[in-house]
């Protein structure tokens, strides 16, 4: 293990020289400069761990010195020490960012001890930062697709503010992958990200669930229990399949969102947050509004950054890449040797509609890890089901290959042709909502109309 590299500033060579020994003997790399200027000149030239810093000093003196060692890009820890000390310059160092204070004459002992815990310190937030580019590396969202490098564009807009996003896309497309991914982007990546699946929880429940509750409230609640608002405070609450609300909760949810403010349940003092709000759903929100199943208010408050996240039948081009992902994923989570799928069972997978998207491809790379026993993925060991729908894909495709394009007298003719088909696809998709169809394909409502009379699609086909 390489040493750790101390600095000491002192304008007292006496100081510099018996604390420089004490320091090497305990296996130390030690360095020593007389003033702060010197001390910022040799953080400019050298890596050090920790600074053992002397408030006065000639010119520059410690606490100005300390100011601008923790402007910088990651600073050493700093240790101040003084024969002058008081409270208040203590108190005015740990607000500027010094670890510890410590008086002359220095007590060895406490010198030594001081430095191992900021050492230690040092090492723990290194581990820290490790761990938080492991958790973005987790939450990466994977795809060289359209779809999903312009969803990646979109986050990265959105990431650093606090606008409420609404995050829309079916059940296992990776709602709640680009909620966290948002909050590990943003400005409360240091804050905590908390989950509420809203289609979860008892209706009878959600309300202490979200807000919490004090004991005794109600029958059942043995003791106090923080809420989700007040557990995500300085974060991001992420409310998942935030339709199934009931109207009564949605409410309340709609005033804290307003107010930034609520009562727990039994209690009478009002709490007050900082909360940036994701919520999610695999429901079209206006057909639930036109229902009166959810408030169009809160509708508006909660999308104010809306984002889409595709189907995976609608990028299928990414299937490679993310099966190679959950490959090397399941093989260091289940001690595996490294596995791949065959052309040809890359072939089936390309192929298959995967109703349930990115989790139903994921949870198939997962048996298949811990099944297959080679190395190579055939495609006689993937299930049946895909399998069929590929056979009757390849069947279609082989009589759309052999019969339609003989029918066809022009170019503009095929386009035409093309373009009815897959409006049709997506309306259908969408279950001929026409409005989230135009947002899907990216068009205007009037235009898609205007397209869809022009080829001869009613409304309701």
């Amino acid at each position: 293990m390489a040493r750790s590299t101390l600095l000491i500033v002192d304008d007292e060579p006496g100081i510099r020289q018996s604390l420089g020994d004490v320091l090497r003997d305990e296996g130390y790399r030690v360095e020593a400069v007389e003033s702060g200027e010197a001390c910022l000149d040799f953080l400019g030239r050298k890596h050090c761990d920790l600074v053992l810093l002397d408030i006065w000093l000639p010119g520059m003196d410690g606490l100005q010195a300390l100011e601008k060692i923790r402007a910088r890009e990651a600073p050493p820890v700093v240790v101040m020490i003084s024969g002058h000390g008081n409270i208040e310059t203590a108190v005015r160092a740990t607000k500027l960012g010094a670890f510890d204070f410590i008086e002359k004459p220095l007590s060895i002992d406490k010198t030594l001890l001081t430095v191992k815990h900021g050492l230690e310190q040092l090492e723990l937030a290194a581990q820290n930062r490790q761990l938080r580019e492991e958790l973005r590396g987790q939450y990466r969202i994977i795809g060289e697709s359209v779809p999903m490098k312009a969803l990646r564009q979109q986050m990265a807009l959105a990431a650093p503010t606090n606008g409420r996003v609404l995050v829309y896309g079916e059940s296992g497309t990776g709602k709640e992958l680009v909620a966290q991914a948002l909050h590990l982007m943003s400005l409360r990546a240091e804050k905590p990200f908390v989950e509420v699946n809203c289609a979860a929880i008892p209706e009878e429940l959600i309300e202490s669930e979200l807000f919490g509750h004090l004991k005794g409230s109600f029958t059942g609640a043995l003791e106090d229990k923080v809420g989700k608002f007040e557990q995500a405070h300085g974060g991001t609450l992420f409310l998942d399949e935030v339709g199934d609300m009931s109207l009564r909760t949605q409410s309340k949810v709609l005033r804290v969102i307003e107010e930034q403010r609520f009562t727990p349940v039994g209690s009478g003092q009002n709490l007050t947050v900082d909360v940036r709000v994701i919520a999610a759903t695999n429901k079209h929100l206006d057909e639930e509004i036109q229902k009166g199943n959810f408030r169009e208010d809160l509708f508006f408050r909660l999308n104010v950054i809306p984002f889409y996240v595709p189907a995976l039948r609608e990028h299928p081009e990414d299937i490679p890449a993310l099966s190679s992902h959950f490959l090397a994923e399941f093989a260091r989570a289940y001690g595996r040797r490294p596995k791949r799928f065959s052309d040809s069972a890359l072939e089936v997978l390309l192929k298959y509609r995967w109703p349930g998207n990115v989790r139903e491809l994921k949870n198939l790379v997962e048996r298949m890890v811990i099944m297959v026993a080679g190395e190579r993925i055939e495609r006689r060991h993937l299930p049946p089901a895909v399998h069929a729908d590929h056979s009757r894909a390849h069947a279609a495709g082989a009589t759309t290959s052999s019969t339609r394009p003989a029918a066809f007298t022009s170019l503009q003719e095929a386009r035409a042709a093309y373009e009815r088909d897959y409006i049709l696809r997506k309306l259908e998709e969408n279950q001929g909502n026409v409005s989230r169809t135009a947002e899907v394909l990216g068009l205007e409502r009037s235009h898609l109309y205007r397209k869809m009379k022009a080829l001869g699609i009613a409304v309701g086909e």
